[in-house]
């Protein structure tokens, strides 16, 4: 499994687009420069009324989130 550490800030407009249904997919820039694209509504459990911001770790097996998680 394959563990990328990624800095996401969403604003909360962008994050009410996601609840709307109109943004999907996230993609982000892994800090060791890969590029990821995964389902946006992964990160509903890190949302706060300011958007989703902070640093998360994306655990990913054969090409698929398998987990993320906040990193400290």
């Amino acid at each position: 499994m394959d563990t990328l550490t990624c800095d996401i800030e969403l604003d909360a407009q962008t994050v009410t687009a996601i609840y709307r249904g109109s943004v999907r997919f996230v993609q982000a820039r892994a800090r060791d420069g890969r590029e990821v694209r995964f389902p946006a509504l992964a990160l509903q459990p890190f949302v706060t009324r300011e958007g989703v911001h902070g640093t998360f770790a994306l655990e990913i097996d054969a090409r698929q989130l398998r987990r993320i998680t906040r990193c400290p």
